[in-house]
């Protein structure tokens, strides 16, 4: 079975609406060794704060994890009538009635809409908060699921870009085996021919000692070793691409030893080709180890 891994990288939202509160929750999520949460909450919703980074914990396990939650409150919506003033302007509005003959009796509406009558109400910010609380709990809830389905929506390009940089590692570790098979013979030839030329100048150098120095030189220059633990590497990349979950860490210590093995397959280089195939192996092992630094 295939598990999806998951990126560090994500943005979710959530938005609603209590009677005259207004919240928005947002997410963003961001690489990081470990995990890290950042809450900006508004004063007076700090005692939340714990449930929420237990949630978060549940479900990360690495990146910088920002939190914000902003509540606004709607100024126009809660009216109350002040009682002492209706009753001002009523008794006003009743005398100036009776003092001219045949004129309306004043209309409710229109007392409501004197200036004074009708004022902003005080807001209670405890019970706002726990009229709120409930829906602004239910929002981060969903605004944490719909970041999680959003690294993981990443992780999916993710994965296949390392496919793609790990199949192109394998085709150049490939191309390094066919470019070295003959370099450890060739390299051997190479030093015979000059301590040949060296022995006719100084005959007095032991031969058998200058054969066995020519065979440890060429032995250095065998790349097989190198050769395979990149096949090697290669299976256990893909093996964690299959295991999907938590494989970032790991997976950075595995391209640790990629790079390792390119760059001594460049140092035991003895052609410009195979050279020239090393330094293209290890510009794609970097690209892959960018992407890597995204895996949660």
């Amino acid at each position: 079975m295939i598990n999806p891994i998951a990126s560090m990288t994500g943005f979710a939202r959530a938005e609603g609406l209590v009677g005259p509160i207004a919240w928005v929750w947002e997410l963003r999520s961001v690489n990081g060794r470990g995990l890290e949460l950042r809450f900006r909450l508004p004063n007076g919703w700090e005692a939340l704060e714990p449930a929420f980074k237990d949630a978060v914990a549940k479900v990360l396990k690495r990146g910088n994890v920002t939190a914000n939650l902003n509540i606004k409150r709607d100024q126009e919506s809660r009216l109350s009538l002040d009682p002492a003033a209706l009753d001002q302007v009523l008794a006003l509005a009743m005398d100036l009635h009776a003092r001219i003959p045949g004129s309306p009796v004043p209309r409710a509406e229109a007392l409501l809409a004197l200036p004074g009558v009708m004022r902003q109400a005080a807001a209670d910010p405890a019970e706002e908060r726990a009229l709120a609380t409930p829906p602004v709990q239910a929002g981060f809830a969903q605004a944490l699921a719909d970041l999680v389905t959003s690294r993981q929506g990443e992780g999916a390009r993710l994965a296949a870009l390392l496919n793609g940089q790990l199949q192109e590692i394998a085709t150049l570790r490939d191309l390094a085996a066919e470019q070295a098979a003959g370099q450890p013979a060739a390299h051997k030839a190479r030093v015979m021919e000059n301590l040949t030329a060296l022995l006719r100048e100084s005959p007095s150098l032991p031969e058998e000692r200058i054969a066995q120095e020519v065979a440890l030189l060429a032995a250095r220059s065998d790349v097989r070793e190198e050769l395979d633990r990149l096949s090697a590497h290669i299976d256990a990349a893909h093996a964690l691409l299959k295991e999907g979950v938590n494989i970032g860490r790991r997976f950075d210590f595995l391209v640790q030893e990629f790079n390792r093995e390119a760059n001594t397959l460049c140092s035991k280089s003895a052609s410009v080709a195979l050279t020239a195939t090393g330094l293209k192996l290890k510009a794609t092992i970097e690209q892959l180890r960018e992407q890597v630094q995204n895996i949660e």
